[in-house]
């Protein structure tokens, strides 16, 4: 099995050192075991001027797989301790992914019971238990007409991270929510 590669590795107000790309790598090669899955790699390095300095270093890491996408993106004050949190978080992802992606291969094709050799060989191979979503709330409202800075007005008076409404200069129905940057965002369909 190859290694992951970086196909894309970027700096935002960092010069990316042939250390930063060589630990980088060197995390990364942890998701060695599911390089099957992942078809593309991009990761961006950025130093902020911000207040908290625990925020200050950022590392975005996005890894392209089948049918999806799956994210990472964490802050610390030291640029390697961030890497090592958004390799953790990237490596969770993929070992759900991966345990989704072999039940649904596995639901897919009917396969004879394993015998004891093969239950051995095959035990203890991923820990981790599937995910199922299941919904234990349901809210109905009302879409008022606003503009997004009214939405975001409500979103704020109800202290919510996020509002649906109708914008009223599109008559389609948007969203806002608070990023963590502080600032807010706008989706909308196309």
């Amino acid at each position: 099995m190859k290694a992951v590669h970086i196909y894309k590795l970027s700096g935002r107000n960092v010069e990316v050192t042939d250390a930063m790309r060589d630990y980088v790598e060197e995390k990364l090669t942890r998701l060695d075991r599911f390089n099957d899955q992942i078809t593309d790699a991009r990761v961006t390095l950025t130093v902020r001027d911000v207040r908290d300095a625990a925020r200050r270093n950022r590392v975005e890491v996005q890894l392209n797989v089948p049918s999806g996408i799956i994210r990472a993106e964490e802050h610390h004050a030291d640029m390697y301790a961030a890497i090592d949190k958004a390799s953790d978080v990237l490596e969770r992802q993929l070992r759900k992914f991966k345990t989704r992606y072999l039940k649904h291969r596995h639901d897919a094709t009917p396969q004879p019971e394993p015998g004891p050799a093969e239950a051995d060989v095959n035990a203890g191979l991923d820990d981790v238990t599937e995910f199922h979503p299941e919904i234990v709330r349901q809210k109905r409202f009302d879409l008022r007409p606003m503009s997004p800075e009214d939405a975001v007005a409500q979103m704020e008076a109800l202290g919510h991270d996020f509002y649906v409404f109708m914008n009223m200069r599109t008559n389609a129905c948007g969203v806002v929510y608070r990023r963590k940057d502080g600032h807010y965002g706008l989706i909308e369909p196309s």
